[in-house]
């Protein structure tokens, strides 16, 4: 057991046993905060993860699922797959005989570990429950264009349009076509102009927007 200890408090992989401590202590209050009822991880449920995805540090955030899974959850998958790539790297170290110093070791684990979260993320986000328009406010959703799934839109009962957000998430948002617009069958492109307390206001896609929408999907 002080063997054990003795490694774990190894100057050299203190950085990812403090991270395996945070983990374990994240995902013990989530569990425990389960059980009586409550999540943490709604807490940011509404929360969006607001970056510029023309940034170097936004693009990173979408690159890794930001958005597509609780932050609480996204933070304990970061600091798990940190701290055994930092265990695994460091043990490499130690089995030819040398010791890489703890800021180098935590740097290399860290560019390590970014294509594994991505992947372990967007595994997670696959299978854990979330609301349909989590991460995203659907106001945002006016300019974006959609395509009509339920309709056509006109101005009787109001239809449906599905569309896909930043995050690659897709949504199916109740609209009716604007009343200046023609009806709007089932499969047309429709720009999103408004909305009120009960529905999407749509209206004919112009040509450029559905031609810049084809070259994202």
């Amino acid at each position: 057991m002080s063997a054990l200890t003795d490694i774990l408090l190894a100057p050299d992989v203190r950085p990812f046993a403090v991270a395996a401590a945070i983990m374990l202590a994240l995902g013990g209050i989530e569990l425990l905060a389960t059980l009586v009822g409550f999540s943490l991880s709604h807490i940011g449920k509404d929360i969006g993860v607001e970056t510029d995805s023309e940034s170097g540090l936004g693009g990173l955030f979408l690159w890794i699922n930001a958005g597509r899974l609780p932050l609480l959850i996204l933070i304990i998958l970061a600091l798990g797959v940190f701290s055994i790539a930092g265990f695994f790297l460091q043990g490499l170290a130690h089995g030819i005989g040398i010791s890489i110093p703890a800021a180098i070791a935590a740097l290399a684990a860290a560019a390590l570990s970014l294509p594994a979260i991505r992947v372990t993320s967007r595994g997670v986000a696959r299978v854990i429950p979330r609301d349909e328009t989590y991460a995203v406010d659907e106001a945002d959703f006016i300019g974006h264009v959609a395509e009509v799934s339920v309709g056509p839109l006109d101005q009787g009962l109001p239809g449906r349009v599905r569309l896909k957000d930043v995050f690659g998430n897709w949504h199916s948002l109740v609209a009716r076509a604007s009343p200046e617009s023609t009806p709007l069958p089932v499969g047309a492109s429709v720009l999103l102009v408004d909305r009120d307390a009960k529905s999407f206001i749509a209206i004919s896609a112009p040509a450029d927007l559905i031609a810049q929408r084809s070259d994202r999907v």
